[in-house]
């Protein structure tokens, strides 16, 4: 028996079939079309000391590859700051977007085994939202994800991963996030 499907991703399914009735009658929407839906995942990642060991980069972009299952690019930077010896297009960080079968894969994979490995997990902050419907997470250490071998890793370090909605407010966010699985603190928020 597989635990994957080859047609639809589990959260895919429960995206159309639960999430999507439960906002029509939270917000009263006429359509199914104005139920917000996730659009994308980013990830992303700066390198601390880029700029004097080039390796730094090839292990970000390798990590971030094996968290997602997508290949990562490098992030370059913008213009130059000599205070960090700094210069424009010298790669600083990584990134992947994932969209469609990959995002949901990935945010199902987050939600049920990364997320509950954070040491002392009480749920994540319902505050981070950007006014626009977009949710940034920030993951302090990159140990919580199963496809990373703790033995081989020689820098813990952090990344940011930002969840893209087609929600036009925090609120609608926050529930189709609630809704998706997200562990939120503060449930009772929605209540308000």
């Amino acid at each position: 028996m597989s635990t994957t499907t080859t047609t639809n991703p589990r959260l895919a399914d429960k995206y159309n079939k639960e999430v999507v009735p439960a906002l029509m009658k939270k917000f009263s929407y006429k359509t199914v079309m104005q139920a917000p839906r996730l659009t994308k995942i980013c990830l992303n990642r700066g390198v601390n000391g880029a700029v004097t060991d080039k390796k730094l980069i090839d292990v970000a972009i390798d990590e971030l590859s094996n968290i997602t299952g997508q290949k990562a690019v490098a992030t370059m930077s913008k213009k130059d700051i000599s205070n960090f010896k700094l210069r424009k297009n010298m790669p600083i960080g990584a990134k992947v977007t994932l969209r469609g079968v990959k995002m949901y894969e990935f945010l199902d994979r987050l939600v049920s085994v990364s997320l509950p490995r954070v040491r002392d997990f009480k749920g994540i902050n319902d505050k981070a939202f950007d006014g626009r419907g977009n949710y940034t997470l920030g993951i302090t250490e990159q140990i919580i994800f199963p496809e990373i071998d703790i033995d081989k890793v020689n820098k813990i370090t952090g990344l940011d991963i930002t969840f893209v909605t087609t929600a036009k407010s925090n609120e609608e966010a926050f529930e189709l996030l609630k809704e998706m699985g997200m562990p939120f603190k503060n449930i009772k928020k929605s209540e308000n």
